[in-house]
């Protein structure tokens, strides 16, 4: 680490899988706690304390429903990505511990049609499939590729940053307001509204974050003086359909 000026830890098993498998939701976990630990501890230990951008999850807050929530809100609940993000950012604690520069990465899904969630998503429209899940009225973060990649690298390379920061876009819409606006963006109706009574049996453990509501905003990355150029789903959806790189 003493050769090292930035450390950038996105390691951990993938989200998608079979929500009912405890081997999934235990490796979800642990892939991330260890990772993240190993490294914190390599930086305390090291001379030079190099900056750690450990990444985390924009599910830590849990279900805040209509409220704005801004990284000065309170963590709820016990849905499974809520308590992975808690101990995965408590593992980066001792490079934080050591003085080390810490910025915790609280990440929105990342809209991108050459990944998920968009790649799935951008098909199932197309295909005159979408709609969309429970009543609509839940809050959903986003972001697009490459406000997430500038925020990265200005976050590196901000001296006085530090501490948690939500990696999404300026204004959350809610998921009806998302169907909307992706079946407009692909030319196609959605008219296959999912019950949540459907989704919590299909789902599982994941069914919170699909129905959960979390009207995120980035107040501590605004405050750092970064500026989006995607700032709402219109823009992301846009951005993340036909990406500029």
């Amino acid at each position: 680490m003493d050769n090292v000026d930035v450390v950038v830890n996105l390691a951990g098993s993938p989200t998608l899988g079979n929500p009912h498998s405890k081997k999934w939701a235990h490796n979800l976990m642990s892939s991330r706690v260890q990772s993240t630990r190993v490294l914190a501890e390599a930086i305390a230990d090291s001379e030079t304390k190099p900056v750690f951008l450990a990444g985390n999850g924009i599910g830590v807050y849990g279900d805040h429903g209509v409220e704005r929530v801004t990284e000065d809100t309170d963590s709820r609940g016990d849905a499974l990505l809520t308590q992975v993000s808690r101990a995965w950012q408590a593992a980066a604690e001792p490079a934080v511990a050591a003085g080390a520069r810490v910025c915790i990465l609280r990440t929105s899904p990342v809209y991108d049609r050459r990944s998920q969630p968009l790649g799935a998503l951008r098909l199932l429209f197309k295909a005159g499939l979408g709609g969309p899940l429970g009543d609509g009225s839940q809050y959903v973060p986003m972001i697009s590729l490459r406000d997430w990649v500038d925020a990265v690298v200005h976050l590196a390379e901000t001296d006085t940053a530090s501490g948690p920061f939500n990696l999404c876009c300026e204004k959350a819409p809610t998921n009806e307001e998302f169907t909307k606006e992706l079946a407009h963006q692909v030319g196609r109706p959605a008219f296959f509204r999912v019950p949540a009574f459907v989704i919590k049996r299909a789902a599982g453990e994941m069914s919170n974050e699909l129905l959960s509501s979390v009207n995120c905003v980035p107040a501590a990355l605004a405050a750092s003086g970064f500026r989006h150029r995607d700032p709402d789903v219109s823009a992301v959806l846009r951005e993340g359909l036909n990406p500029s790189r």
